[in-house]
């Protein structure tokens, strides 16, 4: 059993725990590695509280480094990024990027795709006529293109957009125009370098019930045989492991 997480948020973005909190942590559940994963900064206002602002960023990459050298005969440890489609920071100082879509810009807004439930269903009343099926297909047009935007090594949750869909309560997951947006996304990823998540952070936060993504999107990138990686998409340190030995 690997009991290791790569998929990591601290203080410095939207976590819980200190980065040696969660180190220490890690240690104590007898991790062999730990990559962290703070969320990218972006310029889009409403994103402020979840996102490393850019002094956090460099205290960040100081921290993560620092622990490197502390830990090193107990724990490998990776500085790593989960950035954001929208953002233009560089991510050559990281040791991997997961590439993640939490906005879909319509009409000149930035429209969050996993704030909350009621944001959710609003933004898609006002900017989609309540066509789901369309926010949908802008949704995975982005995720398509995560690799060539980002040079991503992982793809974060991939069917993010289900976050507050449990029991398909907002839209269908098996209509044919979501398959269809989904699988074009994954066609594209599928041509790319890229790893997939299997995250269990919407689980360990009592939004759904299976992780992301579902069942049968799951099974198309096995059948490719591309790399899966599972992820905790840990935000406070009880859960670093959440659902990984399952």
């Amino acid at each position: 059993m690997i009991r290791n997480n790569y998929h990591t948020h601290t203080v410095y973005c939207d976590g819980a725990d200190t980065p040696e909190e969660l180190v220490l942590y890690a240690i104590s559940e007898n991790c062999s590695e730990i990559g962290f994963s703070g969320h990218s900064y972006t310029n889009i206002e409403e994103d402020s509280p979840f996102c490393m602002t850019l002094r956090n960023t460099e205290v960040y990459k100081s921290e993560i480094s620092r622990l490197k050298e502390k830990y090193k005969d107990k724990i490998k440890i990776y500085l790593g990024v989960e950035q954001d489609y929208y953002s233009s920071e560089k991510t050559d100082d990281y040791d991997y990027v997961i590439g993640a879509v939490h906005y879909v810009f319509k009409n000149g807004c930035y429209i969050s795709v996993d704030h909350t439930r009621e944001t959710q269903i609003e933004a898609v009343m006002a900017y989609y006529n309540n066509d789901f099926y369309a926010f949908a297909e802008d949704y995975y047009e982005l995720v398509g293109d995560l690799y060539n935007k980002t040079r991503c090594d992982i793809i974060a949750h991939f069917d993010l957009i289900t976050k507050f869909n449990e029991g398909n309560c907002l839209f269908d997951t098996n209509h044919p125009r979501y398959i269809k947006a989904a699988d074009a996304a994954l066609d594209k990823l599928f041509a790319a370098n890229v790893k997939f998540e299997i995250n269990y952070g919407a689980v360990a936060r009592g939004y759904r019930t299976t992780p992301y993504p579902d069942e049968r999107i799951i099974k198309r990138i096995t059948d490719s045989g591309k790399p899966i990686i599972y992820s905790s998409d840990c935000h406070k340190k009880e859960y670093l492991l959440f659902g990984i030995p399952e």
